[in-house]
């Protein structure tokens, strides 16, 4: 008798096919449908992204909401996409590049947490994470009851009772840490309170997630539990005792400033990948041994920087957005179907909200938090994130979530960490407050007091005009000192690393600011070197925000330094051809809502090269300058710096004044525009008698200075010309454009010399000379008075306000 044919089994996708002119359909080949899975995703995500970044939401949300889209909720209905992009047999390839995208992942965060700021952890956070975790574990022990009534029948109980509870309990922490990051509230006594909760609960998190898996499994004898979790323990005390002193080793052989040896770099990550295969024979995920690695790596030194900056673009940004999909694919929102659905999903939201927040806001309290604080905390700490996802696909993945109840706590873990921005931001939002200072303009009374400028720079471009600028504007040594401000503004990013960044950078919600040399921000070197070859005081600092709320760290920092003056980069800098390029127009609207709230005058600096390239010696400075003058408060401004320069040795100053005929005004009947970030408005031509009083007599004061002293008639210079029309204005400039820098006001009341710019925050006179029609050489600086009756102060001033020690003790 013939035997029977042995069961058919579905070949293995072959890696690369021969090409689709062989006859072949790439998509049914492994590598080719994976690179075209990773460019989807990722674009998706992308879009996503920029589409929920008015609304302040951390990359995750959109990357969550992608994965659930491209899944059977939305796009994966159309079964003609599903099976031709995500067909079943290429999913085990996917989530295999997934989880070890997530592996990296998660040793990534385990690198963030320090145990030792863990350990030094007060009562206050500890209280707080252990009664964030607890009462919300107790409640999804109670909701678990629940739903193996309704959506869940037939489940192991023990196992779905601790999945439950620690699917409620969990605090994602690098969601957070993103989100402090972007309120500006990372540095702060929230803050850190909610880091430090957040880091005991994450630790928590992962042995309960640990017990939840050991206690799942095909084998129901509760002696493979014991020796899961006792072989897990094992694992950890093995790597603390034999791993860490390895690492440490390596740690200590890469010293600052010299480059991480690629061997070491090769170990470290040898060892993630073997310690995610111990974990996984034990029986506790390969993302546990990959996590333990990362808390146990020395924090100190550039090794463990090197280590993130080397992963994490590539982790995050390819490899992490495909377990989202994976578990998007899993995830069919379309199970919630009925009123008893429904209804279950808004008890899950509620009981998780209401236990990470009631229990956080109640204990909070007794140890005398603020009420408002408090309430923040409470929304903070019911951040969710990865790790939530982690611990509900792995639950589904083991049987323990059926369909119906894993989409219920995936969009329980959407709606909580989606809501916290918005609602922390409506619950608090600490005022800035200082103390009121009086000298908030270069023209002062009494020239000879301390002038401060808070010279500000996004990349090393804008820092050789910025220095050559600053020696310019140093004055004498009868003059006050100058002290300067040097603030580099960085965009907060997506990276990891931002998140370290920012702790470094920032004290009390605002940009810290350094009193000596350590290892920090390169860009600010230049700057120390500069101060000891001068007389100029400088002081660095990093200011790393989102570019929507950058202007707020300038304005803050300016306030409390007490600045006269804020410097900043034009948004356009010039190319090899000589023609103005844009940066982007985020960093425009970061310099007009300066202006419209900066507590004191600003300037603008359209770089063309003062003084070539390179940092100019004092003895080498030798610029001509020029002050075009019109009139008003913001000329009146631009001169008086312009005089500072001039008592520069190097420095030639000519001052030209252009007058209107008589009874005519330098408007010739156009209506002036003020253009702003958020409005258009027409500025009325009003009786100026007092303006051309204050005028007259300002250029008197130059003309005295000119007189009285021999010395500067060479180097100080006054001419008036009378102009009929625009055209002979701008012709006038044209003819002058051999000097090397131009002073200007921002609003003199003059007609507009182009009939449109993208740079109207210049204001008429500075929109033309910024143009590359003007000048290829001629640097510009546009120059707006503080003005207090239009200023819009985000600093509210308090008479007996005093600055908070600095302190980087952890709460």
């Amino acid at each position: 008798m013939a035997s029977p044919p042995p069961p058919k089994t579905t070949p293995p996708m072959k890696a690369t096919s021969n090409g689709s002119f062989q006859g072949e359909n790439p998509l049914d080949y492994a590598l080719p449908l994976l690179i075209l899975q990773i460019i989807l995703v990722v674009v998706f995500t992308r879009c996503l992204a920029f589409i929920l970044r008015p609304l302040r939401q951390p990359r995750v949300i959109a990357e969550v909401i992608g994965g659930i889209l491209l899944g059977p909720s939305a796009l994966g209905r159309n079964e003609a996409f599903l099976h031709a992009i995500f067909p079943p047999k290429g999913m085990t390839v996917l989530e295999t590049v997934a989880n070890i995208g997530l592996c990296f992942f998660l040793f990534l965060v385990g690198l963030e947490l320090d145990l030792k700021s863990i350990r030094r952890t007060g009562k206050k956070s500890l209280g707080i994470a252990l009664c964030g975790i607890t009462l919300p574990f107790v409640l999804g022990i109670a909701t678990s009851a629940i739903l193996r009534a309704t959506v869940s029948k037939g489940v192991k109980q023990g196992p779905f009772l601790v999945f439950n509870g620690v699917a409620l309990s969990i605090t994602a922490f690098p969601v957070l840490a993103r989100i402090l990051a972007e309120l500006k509230l990372l540095t702060t006594d929230v803050g850190r309170i909610a880091m430090s909760a957040a880091a005991v609960n994450d630790v928590a998190a992962w042995i309960l997630l640990a017990l939840a898996i050991a206690l799942t499994g095909t084998n129901t004898s509760p002696l493979v539990s014991v020796w899961v979790l006792l072989c897990g323990a094992g694992f950890v005390g093995f790597a603390v005792v034999a791993v860490r002193p390895v690492l440490a080793m390596m740690a200590r052989k890469s010293p600052d400033g010299e480059p991480v040896k690629e061997l070491y770099i090769c170990i470290t990550l040898s060892l993630v990948l073997a310690a995610a295969f111990v974990t996984d024979t034990i029986g506790i995920h390969a993302l546990f041994g990959a996590f333990v690695v990362g808390i146990i790596m020395p924090k100190e030194g550039p090794f463990a920087g090197v280590l993130i900056e080397k992963l994490e673009d590539l982790v995050s940004g390819l490899f992490l957005p495909l377990y989202f999909v994976s578990s998007g694919l899993k995830t069919n929102v379309a199970t919630i179907s009925g009123g008893t659905s429904w209804g279950l999903l808004v008890l899950v939201i509620f009981t998780a909200s209401f236990g990470k927040i009631v229990g956080t806001v109640a204990l909070s309290l007794l140890f005398k938090v603020p009420l408002r604080e408090a309430l923040a905390l409470g929304l903070l700490m019911n951040t969710k994130g990865l790790v939530e996802l982690i611990v509900l696909n792995i639950g589904k993945d083991r049987k323990v979530l059926n369909d119906q109840t894993f989409a219920i706590f995936v969009m329980m873990a959407l709606f909580t960490t989606f809501i916290t921005t918005p609602l922390v931001m409506a619950v608090y939002k600490p005022a800035r407050k200082g103390a009121p200072y009086k000298l908030r303009t270069v023209f002062r009374k009494n020239p000879d007091t301390e002038l401060r400028i808070l010279a500000c720079f996004h990349t090393t471009r804008n820092i050789p005009t910025m220095i050559n600028l600053i020696e310019s504007s140093r004055g004498t040594r009868k003059r006050g000192r100058l002290t300067v401000y040097a603030m580099h503004l960085m965009e907060l990013s997506e990276r990891s690393s931002a998140i370290s960044m920012v702790h470094k950078a920032r004290y009390n919600g605002l940009p810290f600011w350094n009193k000596k040399s350590d290892d920090r921000d390169q860009m600010v070197i230049a700057f120390e070197a500069y101060e000891k070859l001068s007389t100029v005081k400088i002081r660095p600092a990093t200011a790393i925000s989102s570019l929507n709320n950058m202007h707020e760290d300038i304005c803050a920092c300016a306030h409390q330094k007490t600045a006269a003056m804020i410097l900043l980069p034009f948004h356009k800098h010039q190319r090899l051809d000589g023609s103005m390029e844009s940066l982007g127009h985020s960093f425009q609207v970061v310099n007009e809502r300066v202006l419209r709230h900066a507590p004191c005058s600003v300037g603008i600096l359209v770089d063309r090269g003062l003084g070539g390239t390179t940092q100019v010696s004092a003895s080498d400075v030798s610029y001509t300058a020029l002050v075009a003058f019109f009139g008003g408060r913001d000329d009146r401004e631009a001169l008086a710096y312009g005089m500072r320069l001039a008592e520069h040795p190097g420095i030639a100053l000519t001052v030209f004044r252009f007058v209107a005929r008589q009874g005519k005004t330098l408007r010739f009947g156009a209506q002036l525009v003020g253009i702003t970030a958020e409005n258009k408005k027409i500025l009325k031509e009003e009786d100026n008698s007092q303006e051309n009083e204050e005028d007259e007599k300002f250029l008197e004061e130059y003309k005295k200075l000119i007189s009285s002293n021999k010395d500067t008639e060479e180097s100080m210079l006054y001419e008036e010309k009378v102009v009929d029309s625009k055209g002979e204005i701008a012709l006038a400039l044209k003819t002058l454009s051999k000097h090397n820098l131009f002073i200007v006001g921002r609003m003199p009341p003059t007609v507009p010399l182009v009939e449109s710019s993208d740079c109207a925050e210049l204001g008429p006179i500075g929109s033309f000379l910024a143009s590359s029609d003007f000048s290829s050489t001629a640097s510009v600086v546009v120059i707006q008075q503080y003005d207090a009756t239009a200023s819009q102060p985000l600093v509210v001033e308090e008479a007996n306000y005093e600055l908070p020690e600095s302190s980087s003790s952890m709460v």
